[in-house]
């Protein structure tokens, strides 16, 4: 099956049930198959492409991570389905629910003002390989040991396991970083360290933020 434009909406909700009980696009390992329909996704969208990978980084943080606020572009169709005002909302209402909302706009104006001289930290997502020695190497010590390394600027997220062959599985996992804080060859140096466990890192993919 081919997705080729997902310009169509279509396409984007074919897709979806195509996945629904794969993990690839074809076989039973990533191929260029899934690289050419993931490149046309976020050829098409870019922007949610980027906010949705970083947002992954933070899978194990979903819990602690403070409360926000839907953007009010995400609420404009159900203010558009309030035309007709079944429950005869009065105007003082209306007024305290737009002051309400101005209190808040002005306040997030005020916040942004306050924090535009503020230069927000360069960080990058990172995809790197993780390889074992063998198909006899305990797959989940290795990836505990990975995980275990904490440094100031460094937050690992989702990973998962690719066959290699042979019965050899390499981890996948994907991390983000501050790149004035983290060094990869040093972070590479470190998960390399674990003789007992680890062949060799690679770097498979890398974005700026």
């Amino acid at each position: 099956m081919s997705f080729s434009d997902f310009s169509k909406v279509e396409s984007i909700k074919a897709a979806n049930d195509f996945l629904a009980e794969k993990s690839y696009i074809e076989g039973t390992s990533a191929t260029q198959a899934d690289v050419a329909v993931y490149k046309s996704f976020q050829k098409e969208f870019p922007n949610f492409a980027r906010w949705f990978n970083h947002i992954a980084s933070f899978t194990e943080e979903f819990a602690d991570l403070p409360a926000g606020t839907v953007p009010a572009a995400a609420a404009s169709v159900e203010e558009d389905d309030d035309d007709v005002d079944l429950f005869g909302s009065s105007d003082e209402e209306v007024d305290e629910a737009a002051e309400k909302l101005k209190q808040q706009r002005l306040a997030e104006y005020a916040a942004k003002k306050a924090n535009k001289g503020a230069k927000p930290a360069a960080k990058s997502i990172v995809t790197m390989d993780v390889k074992p020695w063998d198909d006899e190497t305990n797959l989940e010590e290795l990836l505990a040991n990975v995980k275990a390394i904490a440094m100031d600027g460094l937050v690992w997220g989702g990973s998962q396991w690719i066959p290699v062959g042979f019965g050899i599985k390499k981890l996948q996992i994907n991390l983000v970083v501050e790149d004035d804080k983290v060094s990869l060859d040093d972070l590479q140096a470190l998960i390399e360290e674990d003789e007992d466990h680890v062949q060799s890192t690679d770097i498979a993919a890398m974005q700026k933020l």
